[in-house]
């Protein structure tokens, strides 16, 4: 019989690939929505953004409604409310509703991660979280790999409204699963083996965080502010999703309309960077892992992080100037390998961070990270529009990738916030 916690990574690996089917499928189907809704690029990139804008700014909110209901009640209501308006995107009529819908989509999907931070806090041990972590970010790009070339299928089979239905649908299937099966705490499930429970609950507190047996009190935001590891945290997830959420927003219509491709060539093209990107995750997720075995805790997340940062920022120099399709996603997939690394470290170390306050510390770096995702998918079209090209864009991801570096050298074993502001 597999381990119950075991059972808990294969629950958050599906909610992480729905996250992202749910959440690239706007992308994917932008030809047919700009065509309907009579749409300009610029207000498509309004609409992108304001999903990323909503899924920020409530980052650290649902992370606090994680940290005091625990994680079975936020993710069977978030999943429950961004599937609703996954399918409501389907009765947009104009460029507001558009954006006012993906906007409460985006605010929807707030709680996703930084519930599964909560979750992983409480089921998992600090031995185990990098791998961990690094499967669930691996299935999120899995879901929008798969997506991008199977939901234009699907467009062509159903149209683009009812294939957005039938994706609420599957939504509110897990959500309803989760809330029957999970619970917060190890030990209230009714099929756990006092084995496994043991080892979970002394495993959890290696990272020297207090005990998870009951809800956390909640963490002073004006304490939180003051811990110096989280704004090191919040400024370089700024840079790796700048340079991720390209993937999620623009790759598909950048490669179908530079290089002439087809609806279902651009799709196959914008799948290989996310498929590069899943085993990014997996590959620092074990690399975190087995460096805390050795004991060295220290650069257990550095490490990972600087060398995926240094990747990412090669890769995008590297691509600038392909004029074939082939090398240009080769590259640009070195980019998403190494800005993918830098996902399991900086999770692991703000819930190491935030102990029994996982979910608010770490969707506050959340909160960070997709402001520069909302500002991704602004600046690539305007930058376009003002320079006449793409390389501004690619130089500027470049630049923060490095930047990045800088912060992880600062960044040291983490201590509780709540205790060493």
């Amino acid at each position: 019989m597999l381990p119950r916690r075991a059972l808990v990574v294969v629950a958050t690996f599906l909610l992480a690939f729905l996250l992202y089917v749910d959440r690239v499928c706007i992308s994917t189907a932008k030809e047919p929505i700009v065509a309907e809704l009579g749409l300009t690029d610029a207000q498509f990139g309004w609409a992108l953004s304001a999903f990323a804008f909503g899924y920020a700014l409530l980052q650290t909110p649902s992370g606090m409604a994680a940290d005091r209901v625990g994680a079975r009640r936020i993710l069977a209501a978030i999943v429950t409310i961004w599937s609703v308006f996954t399918g409501l995107t389907a009765l947009a009529w104009n460029f507001v509703s558009l954006v006012i819908i993906r906007f409460l989509f985006g605010a929807g999907e707030s709680g996703a991660f930084p519930g599964m931070a909560r979750a992983v806090f409480s089921w998992i041990p600090v031995r185990e979280r990098g791998l961990v972590k690094g499967i669930n970010f691996s299935a999120s790009r899995l879901g929008a790999a798969i997506t991008m070339p199977l939901l234009p299928l699907l467009i062509e089979a159903l149209g683009w409204k009812p294939a957005f239905a039938v994706l609420m649908l599957v939504g509110l299937v897990w959500a309803v699963t989760w809330w029957l099966w999970f619970r917060d705490e190890p030990a209230d499930h009714p099929r756990i083996s006092r084995k496994e429970l043991a080892l979970i609950i002394s495993g959890r507190q290696e990272a020297g965080a207090a005990a998870a047996n009951s809800r956390a009190a909640t963490l002073p935001l004006g304490v939180m502010l003051r811990s110096a590891p989280l704004w090191l945290m919040m400024g370089q997830y700024f840079a790796s999703n700048f340079t991720f959420f390209f993937c999620l927003t623009w790759l598909f219509p950048y490669v179908q309309k530079t290089y002439g491709l087809t609806y279902t060539q651009a799709g196959f093209y914008a799948m290989i960077p996310l498929l590069a990107g899943a085993a990014g995750n997996l590959v620092s997720g074990w690399l975190v892992d087995a460096l805390y075995r050795s004991g060295r805790v220290a650069i257990s997340r550095r490490l990972p992080a600087m060398a995926g940062f240094g990747l990412a920022a090669f890769g995008l120099v590297m691509g600038l100037g392909q004029t074939e399709v082939m090398p240009a996603v080769a590259w640009l997939s070195v980019a998403i390998f190494g800005a993918d690394m830098t996902l399991s470290p900086s999770w692991s170390y703000c819930i190491d961070l935030g102990g029994p306050h996982a979910g608010q510390v770490s969707g506050t770096m959340n909160m960070a990270g997709n402001l520069g995702s909302a500002l991704v998918a602004l600046a690539f079209p305007y930058l376009r529009q003002w320079t006449g090209g793409d390389a501004p864009f690619f130089r500027i991801a470049a630049t923060l990738n490095v930047a990045a570096i800088f912060l992880w050298l600062g960044a040291r074993p983490p201590p509780n916030p709540a205790a060493a502001p």
